[in-house]
Protein backbone atom coordinates (compact mmCIF):
# COMPACT_ATOMS: atom_id res chain seq x y z
CA UNK A 1 0.00 0.00 0.00
CA UNK A 2 1.76 3.01 -0.88
CA UNK A 3 0.77 6.36 0.76
CA UNK A 4 0.17 9.70 -1.10
CA UNK A 5 1.10 13.29 0.17
CA UNK A 6 -2.64 15.28 0.54
CA UNK A 7 -3.39 17.84 -2.14
CA UNK A 8 -2.24 20.94 -1.63
CA UNK A 9 -4.64 23.23 -0.35
CA UNK A 10 -3.92 26.70 -1.03
CA UNK A 11 -4.05 29.44 2.24
CA UNK A 12 -4.35 33.45 2.24
CA UNK A 13 -0.59 33.75 2.59
CA UNK A 14 0.54 31.43 -0.48
CA UNK A 15 -2.07 34.02 -2.64
CA UNK A 16 -0.18 36.77 -1.18
CA UNK A 17 2.83 35.26 -1.72
CA UNK A 18 2.14 34.78 -5.75
CA UNK A 19 0.47 37.89 -5.95
CA UNK A 20 3.66 39.29 -4.01
CA UNK A 21 6.33 38.09 -6.69
CA UNK A 22 4.62 39.88 -9.94
CA UNK A 23 4.98 43.13 -8.12
CA UNK A 24 8.47 42.96 -6.74
CA UNK A 25 9.39 41.77 -10.44
CA UNK A 26 7.36 45.15 -11.50
CA UNK A 27 9.31 47.41 -9.08
CA UNK A 28 12.57 45.68 -9.87
CA UNK A 29 11.82 46.41 -13.67
CA UNK A 30 11.04 49.72 -13.21
CA UNK A 31 14.72 50.33 -10.84
CA UNK A 32 16.44 48.89 -13.50
CA UNK A 33 15.11 51.38 -16.14
CA UNK A 34 15.40 54.77 -14.00
CA UNK A 35 19.12 53.27 -13.31
CA UNK A 36 19.56 52.56 -17.24
CA UNK A 37 18.23 55.55 -19.24
CA UNK A 38 19.77 58.80 -19.47
CA UNK A 39 17.74 61.33 -16.59
CA UNK A 40 19.85 64.28 -17.69
CA UNK A 41 18.13 63.77 -21.38
CA UNK A 42 14.81 63.11 -19.94
CA UNK A 43 14.93 65.93 -17.83
CA UNK A 44 15.76 68.09 -20.19
CA UNK A 45 13.36 67.12 -22.83
CA UNK A 46 10.48 68.49 -19.84
CA UNK A 47 12.08 71.21 -19.07
CA UNK A 48 11.35 72.07 -23.11
CA UNK A 49 7.91 70.26 -22.50
CA UNK A 50 6.98 72.88 -19.59
CA UNK A 51 8.08 75.85 -21.76
CA UNK A 52 6.36 74.82 -24.66
CA UNK A 53 2.56 74.43 -22.08
CA UNK A 54 4.05 78.09 -21.12
CA UNK A 55 4.68 79.33 -24.74
CA UNK A 56 1.32 77.72 -25.98
CA UNK A 57 -0.65 79.78 -23.16
CA UNK A 58 0.30 82.63 -24.30
CA UNK A 59 -0.32 81.46 -28.08
CA UNK A 60 -3.70 80.11 -27.78
CA UNK A 61 -5.47 83.32 -27.51
CA UNK A 62 -4.20 84.68 -31.08
CA UNK A 63 -5.22 81.16 -32.28
CA UNK A 64 -8.35 81.24 -30.91
CA UNK A 65 -9.49 84.61 -32.16
CA UNK A 66 -8.74 83.59 -35.50
CA UNK A 67 -10.68 80.58 -35.71
CA UNK A 68 -13.17 82.36 -34.01
CA UNK A 69 -16.68 83.24 -35.73
CA UNK A 70 -20.26 84.93 -35.44
CA UNK A 71 -21.75 81.20 -34.62
CA UNK A 72 -19.27 80.34 -32.64
CA UNK A 73 -16.34 81.92 -29.89
CA UNK A 74 -13.76 79.92 -28.76
CA UNK A 75 -12.25 80.73 -25.52
CA UNK A 76 -8.69 82.11 -25.24
CA UNK A 77 -7.37 79.26 -23.77
CA UNK A 78 -8.77 77.21 -25.84
CA UNK A 79 -5.49 75.12 -27.11
CA UNK A 80 -3.89 75.47 -23.78
CA UNK A 81 -6.22 72.83 -22.36
CA UNK A 82 -6.66 70.68 -25.17
CA UNK A 83 -2.12 71.01 -25.27
CA UNK A 84 -2.26 69.57 -21.89
CA UNK A 85 -4.26 66.52 -22.88
CA UNK A 86 -2.14 65.89 -25.82
CA UNK A 87 0.75 66.35 -23.96
CA UNK A 88 -0.43 63.77 -21.11
CA UNK A 89 -0.75 61.15 -23.97
CA UNK A 90 2.58 61.93 -25.24
CA UNK A 91 4.20 61.45 -22.04
CA UNK A 92 2.30 58.03 -21.46
CA UNK A 93 3.84 57.15 -25.06
CA UNK A 94 7.33 58.80 -24.41
CA UNK A 95 7.36 56.38 -21.04
CA UNK A 96 6.18 53.29 -22.24
CA UNK A 97 8.38 53.61 -25.26
CA UNK A 98 11.14 53.93 -23.22
CA UNK A 99 11.07 51.20 -21.37
CA UNK A 100 11.57 48.87 -24.02
CA UNK A 101 14.73 46.94 -24.25
CA UNK A 102 16.97 47.75 -27.69
CA UNK A 103 16.08 44.48 -29.78
CA UNK A 104 12.55 45.77 -28.98
CA UNK A 105 12.48 48.54 -29.87
CA UNK A 106 13.95 47.90 -33.30
CA UNK A 107 11.26 45.84 -33.93
CA UNK A 108 8.62 48.47 -32.67
CA UNK A 109 10.34 50.68 -35.29
CA UNK A 110 10.26 48.42 -38.00
CA UNK A 111 6.35 47.56 -37.64
CA UNK A 112 5.32 51.14 -37.23
CA UNK A 113 7.47 52.24 -40.39
CA UNK A 114 5.66 49.11 -42.46
CA UNK A 115 2.18 50.81 -40.69
CA UNK A 116 3.05 54.52 -41.69
CA UNK A 117 4.04 53.91 -45.13
CA UNK A 118 0.65 51.62 -45.40
CA UNK A 119 -0.94 54.52 -44.33
CA UNK A 120 0.34 56.58 -46.27
CA UNK A 121 -0.59 55.11 -49.41
CA UNK A 122 -4.13 55.47 -47.94
CA UNK A 123 -3.80 59.19 -47.78
CA UNK A 124 -3.98 60.55 -51.11
CA UNK A 125 -7.11 58.18 -51.23
CA UNK A 126 -9.45 58.57 -48.36
CA UNK A 127 -7.10 61.30 -46.64
CA UNK A 128 -8.38 64.82 -44.85
CA UNK A 129 -8.15 67.97 -46.31
CA UNK A 130 -6.53 70.82 -44.30
CA UNK A 131 -5.30 73.85 -46.38
CA UNK A 132 -4.75 72.64 -49.30
CA UNK A 133 -3.07 69.48 -48.12
CA UNK A 134 -4.29 66.23 -47.65
CA UNK A 135 -1.98 64.79 -44.58
CA UNK A 136 -4.54 63.50 -42.63
CA UNK A 137 -6.08 60.06 -42.24
CA UNK A 138 -9.28 59.38 -40.07
CA UNK A 139 -9.41 55.70 -38.82
CA UNK A 140 -11.77 55.75 -35.71
CA UNK A 141 -9.31 59.26 -34.90
CA UNK A 142 -7.87 61.85 -37.27
CA UNK A 143 -4.08 61.57 -36.86
CA UNK A 144 -0.86 62.64 -39.35
CA UNK A 145 0.91 59.19 -40.64
CA UNK A 146 4.33 61.23 -42.14
CA UNK A 147 4.71 62.63 -38.18
CA UNK A 148 4.57 59.01 -36.40
CA UNK A 149 6.66 57.99 -39.52
CA UNK A 150 9.42 60.28 -38.61
CA UNK A 151 10.84 58.27 -35.97
CA UNK A 152 10.04 54.94 -36.78
CA UNK A 153 11.79 55.85 -40.23
CA UNK A 154 14.94 56.95 -38.52
CA UNK A 155 15.47 53.71 -36.73
CA UNK A 156 14.76 51.41 -39.70
CA UNK A 157 17.31 53.22 -41.78
CA UNK A 158 19.86 52.48 -38.79
CA UNK A 159 18.91 48.75 -39.12
CA UNK A 160 18.91 48.69 -42.76
CA UNK A 161 22.59 50.66 -42.59
CA UNK A 162 23.94 48.51 -39.81
CA UNK A 163 23.46 45.44 -42.19
CA UNK A 164 26.80 46.70 -43.58
CA UNK A 165 28.85 44.43 -40.40
CA UNK A 166 27.99 41.13 -41.37
CA UNK A 167 28.48 41.84 -44.92
CA UNK A 168 30.16 44.54 -46.31
CA UNK A 169 29.22 43.45 -50.01
CA UNK A 170 25.12 44.00 -48.91
CA UNK A 171 23.83 47.00 -51.12
CA UNK A 172 22.70 48.49 -47.98
CA UNK A 173 22.77 52.08 -49.80
CA UNK A 174 20.58 50.69 -52.54
CA UNK A 175 17.92 49.28 -50.40
CA UNK A 176 18.09 52.70 -48.10
CA UNK A 177 17.81 54.69 -51.00
CA UNK A 178 15.13 53.03 -52.54
CA UNK A 179 13.05 52.95 -48.73
CA UNK A 180 13.82 56.81 -48.64
CA UNK A 181 12.68 57.39 -52.60
CA UNK A 182 9.01 55.76 -51.65
CA UNK A 183 8.61 57.60 -48.56
CA UNK A 184 10.11 60.81 -50.71
CA UNK A 185 6.96 59.91 -53.54
CA UNK A 186 4.42 59.53 -51.20
CA UNK A 187 5.09 62.79 -48.99
CA UNK A 188 4.97 64.80 -52.25
CA UNK A 189 1.52 63.60 -52.80
CA UNK A 190 0.35 65.09 -50.17
CA UNK A 191 1.69 67.51 -50.69
CA UNK A 192 4.28 67.79 -48.12
CA UNK A 193 7.87 69.35 -49.00
CA UNK A 194 8.55 70.23 -45.32
CA UNK A 195 9.00 66.67 -44.33
CA UNK A 196 10.74 65.52 -47.45
CA UNK A 197 13.30 67.54 -47.11
CA UNK A 198 13.59 66.58 -43.05
CA UNK A 199 13.37 62.53 -44.37
CA UNK A 200 16.26 63.15 -46.81
CA UNK A 201 18.35 65.33 -44.50
CA UNK A 202 17.89 62.27 -41.73
CA UNK A 203 18.69 59.95 -44.51
CA UNK A 204 21.40 61.50 -45.83
CA UNK A 205 22.96 61.80 -42.22
CA UNK A 206 23.06 58.08 -41.54
CA UNK A 207 24.98 57.54 -44.83
CA UNK A 208 27.49 59.62 -43.78
CA UNK A 209 27.67 58.34 -40.58
CA UNK A 210 27.62 54.46 -41.71
CA UNK A 211 31.29 55.32 -43.60
CA UNK A 212 29.94 54.43 -47.43
CA UNK A 213 32.55 55.37 -49.70
CA UNK A 214 33.44 58.87 -50.24
CA UNK A 215 32.75 58.52 -54.19
CA UNK A 216 28.96 57.20 -53.35
CA UNK A 217 28.27 60.18 -51.15
CA UNK A 218 29.35 62.70 -54.12
CA UNK A 219 26.70 61.01 -55.86
CA UNK A 220 24.37 61.20 -53.19
CA UNK A 221 25.14 65.39 -52.83
CA UNK A 222 24.76 65.09 -56.47
CA UNK A 223 21.43 63.39 -56.22
CA UNK A 224 19.99 65.78 -53.34
CA UNK A 225 20.90 68.67 -55.49
CA UNK A 226 18.68 67.64 -58.69
CA UNK A 227 16.01 66.02 -56.55
CA UNK A 228 15.40 69.93 -54.80
CA UNK A 229 16.15 71.53 -58.29
CA UNK A 230 13.43 69.08 -59.52
CA UNK A 231 10.86 70.27 -57.01
CA UNK A 232 11.87 74.07 -57.71
CA UNK A 233 10.95 73.28 -61.68
CA UNK A 234 8.13 70.98 -61.51
CA UNK A 235 6.53 71.79 -57.98
CA UNK A 236 4.31 74.69 -57.52
CA UNK A 237 4.47 74.46 -53.81
CA UNK A 238 7.73 74.13 -53.41
CA UNK A 239 8.85 76.64 -55.70
CA UNK A 240 6.15 79.49 -54.67
CA UNK A 241 7.93 78.85 -51.33
CA UNK A 242 11.59 79.50 -52.31
CA UNK A 243 10.28 82.33 -54.41
CA UNK A 244 8.98 84.16 -51.37
CA UNK A 245 12.10 83.18 -49.03
CA UNK A 246 13.88 84.59 -52.16
CA UNK A 247 11.78 87.47 -52.24
CA UNK A 248 12.24 88.90 -49.01
CA UNK A 249 8.07 88.62 -48.97
CA UNK A 250 5.68 91.09 -48.29
CA UNK A 251 4.11 93.23 -45.28
CA UNK A 252 1.36 90.47 -45.29
CA UNK A 253 3.14 87.28 -45.85
CA UNK A 254 2.99 85.27 -42.61
CA UNK A 255 7.13 84.89 -42.46
CA UNK A 256 7.20 88.82 -42.21
CA UNK A 257 4.75 88.90 -39.93
CA UNK A 258 6.76 85.98 -37.80
CA UNK A 259 9.96 88.32 -38.34
CA UNK A 260 8.08 91.14 -36.53
CA UNK A 261 6.23 89.79 -34.10
CA UNK A 262 9.65 88.11 -32.92
CA UNK A 263 11.33 90.83 -32.67
CA UNK A 264 8.55 93.18 -31.21
CA UNK A 265 9.01 92.25 -27.67
CA UNK A 266 13.01 93.46 -27.42
CA UNK A 267 15.33 91.07 -25.76
CA UNK A 268 13.05 90.79 -22.36
CA UNK A 269 9.57 90.73 -24.11
CA UNK A 270 6.03 92.83 -23.78
CA UNK A 271 5.05 90.45 -20.58
CA UNK A 272 2.91 87.14 -20.35
CA UNK A 273 -0.33 87.76 -22.33
CA UNK A 274 0.78 91.59 -23.82
CA UNK A 275 1.87 90.71 -26.64
CA UNK A 276 -0.42 92.55 -29.64
CA UNK A 277 1.73 91.19 -33.11
CA UNK A 278 1.01 88.14 -32.28
CA UNK A 279 -3.03 88.69 -32.85
CA UNK A 280 -2.39 89.06 -36.48
CA UNK A 281 -0.20 85.85 -36.98
CA UNK A 282 -1.16 82.81 -38.60
CA UNK A 283 -0.49 79.46 -36.82
CA UNK A 284 0.79 81.10 -33.67
CA UNK A 285 -0.17 78.06 -31.92
CA UNK A 286 2.27 75.71 -34.21
CA UNK A 287 4.55 77.03 -36.90
CA UNK A 288 5.27 80.43 -35.35
CA UNK A 289 5.10 80.07 -31.74
CA UNK A 290 8.38 80.61 -31.68
CA UNK A 291 8.08 84.44 -32.95
CA UNK A 292 5.52 84.34 -29.86
CA UNK A 293 7.97 83.74 -27.28
CA UNK A 294 10.10 86.38 -28.69
CA UNK A 295 7.45 88.93 -28.07
CA UNK A 296 5.89 87.98 -24.95
CA UNK A 297 8.96 86.56 -23.43
CA UNK A 298 11.78 88.33 -24.84
CA UNK A 299 14.81 87.07 -27.10
CA UNK A 300 16.98 86.21 -24.25
CA UNK A 301 14.21 83.32 -23.62
CA UNK A 302 14.37 82.64 -27.52
CA UNK A 303 17.90 82.26 -26.69
CA UNK A 304 17.51 79.89 -24.13
CA UNK A 305 15.61 77.79 -26.11
CA UNK A 306 17.99 77.28 -28.83
CA UNK A 307 20.57 76.94 -25.88
CA UNK A 308 18.40 73.89 -24.65
CA UNK A 309 17.88 72.17 -28.22
CA UNK A 310 21.84 72.15 -28.45
CA UNK A 311 22.15 70.55 -25.21
CA UNK A 312 19.55 67.72 -25.75
CA UNK A 313 21.79 67.22 -28.94
CA UNK A 314 25.29 67.23 -27.44
CA UNK A 315 24.11 65.22 -24.41
CA UNK A 316 22.95 62.31 -26.96
CA UNK A 317 26.53 62.46 -28.95
CA UNK A 318 28.27 61.94 -25.27
CA UNK A 319 26.43 59.46 -24.59
CA UNK A 320 27.13 57.93 -28.17
CA UNK A 321 31.12 58.67 -27.54
CA UNK A 322 31.45 55.38 -25.65
CA UNK A 323 29.07 53.61 -27.79
CA UNK A 324 30.61 50.60 -30.04
CA UNK A 325 27.49 49.21 -31.55
CA UNK A 326 26.75 50.65 -34.92
CA UNK A 327 23.15 49.75 -34.97
CA UNK A 328 22.83 52.16 -31.54
CA UNK A 329 25.17 54.94 -33.25
CA UNK A 330 23.17 55.16 -36.10
CA UNK A 331 19.39 55.34 -34.52
CA UNK A 332 20.25 57.30 -31.80
CA UNK A 333 22.07 59.60 -34.41
CA UNK A 334 18.98 59.51 -36.52
CA UNK A 335 16.87 60.65 -34.37
CA UNK A 336 18.63 63.11 -32.79
CA UNK A 337 19.13 64.36 -36.26
CA UNK A 338 15.40 64.49 -37.12
CA UNK A 339 14.43 66.72 -33.87
CA UNK A 340 17.06 68.73 -34.26
CA UNK A 341 16.49 69.52 -37.96
CA UNK A 342 12.92 70.58 -37.06
CA UNK A 343 13.86 72.49 -34.14
CA UNK A 344 16.10 74.69 -36.42
CA UNK A 345 14.45 74.40 -39.72
CA UNK A 346 11.75 76.12 -37.42
CA UNK A 347 13.37 78.77 -35.43
CA UNK A 348 15.35 79.66 -38.91
CA UNK A 349 12.31 80.12 -40.42
CA UNK A 350 10.61 82.52 -37.80
CA UNK A 351 13.96 84.05 -38.57
CA UNK A 352 13.51 84.60 -42.52
CA UNK A 353 16.90 82.27 -42.75
CA UNK A 354 14.85 79.72 -44.32
CA UNK A 355 11.64 78.69 -47.03
CA UNK A 356 8.50 78.37 -44.75
CA UNK A 357 8.01 74.39 -44.17
CA UNK A 358 4.75 74.25 -42.41
CA UNK A 359 6.94 72.44 -39.58
CA UNK A 360 6.11 73.14 -35.98
CA UNK A 361 8.59 73.28 -32.95
CA UNK A 362 8.99 70.16 -31.22
CA UNK A 363 8.30 70.03 -27.68
CA UNK A 364 7.10 72.84 -27.68
CA UNK A 365 4.36 73.71 -30.62
CA UNK A 366 0.57 72.72 -29.75
CA UNK A 367 0.20 69.47 -31.64
CA UNK A 368 -1.88 66.40 -31.70
CA UNK A 369 -0.03 63.52 -33.64
CA UNK A 370 3.19 65.94 -33.69
CA UNK A 371 2.82 66.09 -30.00
CA UNK A 372 2.52 62.34 -29.37
CA UNK A 373 4.98 61.56 -32.39
CA UNK A 374 7.52 63.64 -31.25
CA UNK A 375 7.03 62.08 -27.20
CA UNK A 376 7.54 58.72 -28.82
CA UNK A 377 11.08 59.76 -30.76
CA UNK A 378 12.34 61.06 -27.49
CA UNK A 379 10.78 57.42 -26.06
CA UNK A 380 13.29 55.41 -28.45
CA UNK A 381 16.31 57.38 -28.01
CA UNK A 382 16.44 56.98 -24.23
CA UNK A 383 14.99 53.11 -25.29
CA UNK A 384 18.13 52.70 -27.68
CA UNK A 385 20.38 54.37 -25.59
CA UNK A 386 19.81 52.45 -22.18
CA UNK A 387 22.93 51.63 -20.42
CA UNK A 388 23.65 49.55 -17.59
CA UNK A 389 25.96 52.02 -15.55
CA UNK A 390 27.81 49.25 -13.66
CA UNK A 391 28.95 47.87 -16.67
CA UNK A 392 32.54 48.53 -17.26
CA UNK A 393 33.64 50.43 -20.40
CA UNK A 394 36.72 51.20 -21.94
CA UNK A 395 37.31 55.28 -21.13
CA UNK A 396 38.87 58.21 -23.12
CA UNK A 397 41.49 59.45 -21.04
CA UNK A 398 42.37 63.17 -21.81
CA UNK A 399 46.10 63.17 -20.40
CA UNK A 400 47.06 60.63 -23.39
CA UNK A 401 47.47 63.32 -25.64
CA UNK A 402 48.60 65.92 -23.14
CA UNK A 403 52.93 66.58 -23.30
CA UNK A 404 54.63 64.80 -20.82
CA UNK A 405 58.03 66.40 -19.13
CA UNK A 406 61.12 64.47 -20.70
CA UNK A 407 59.05 63.93 -24.17
CA UNK A 408 60.48 64.42 -27.46
CA UNK A 409 59.59 67.63 -28.83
Amino acid sequence: MTSSSPPFIPGPTSHARRSHVPRQSRRAELRIWWREIDRVLLGLVLIVMAMGTLAVAVASPASADRLSNAAERLPDLYFLWLHLRWQALGLLALLAVSTFPKDMARRAAILLTMAMVIALVLVPLIGQEVNGARRWLRLGVAFQPSEFLKPAFAVALAWILSWRLRDPNLPVLAISGAAMALVAGLLMAQPDFGSTVLFFGVWFVLVVLADLPVQRLAWLAGAGMAALASAYLFYENARHRIDAFLGGGTAFDQVDLASRTLLGGGWTGAGMFLGTRKMSLPEAHTDYIFSVIGEEFGLLSCGLIVLLYVAIIARVLVRLVEEEDLFTILAATGLTAQIGGQAFINILVNLQLFPSKGMTLPLISYGGSSTVAICMTVGFLLAITRRNPYLARETFDWREILPRKGDAR
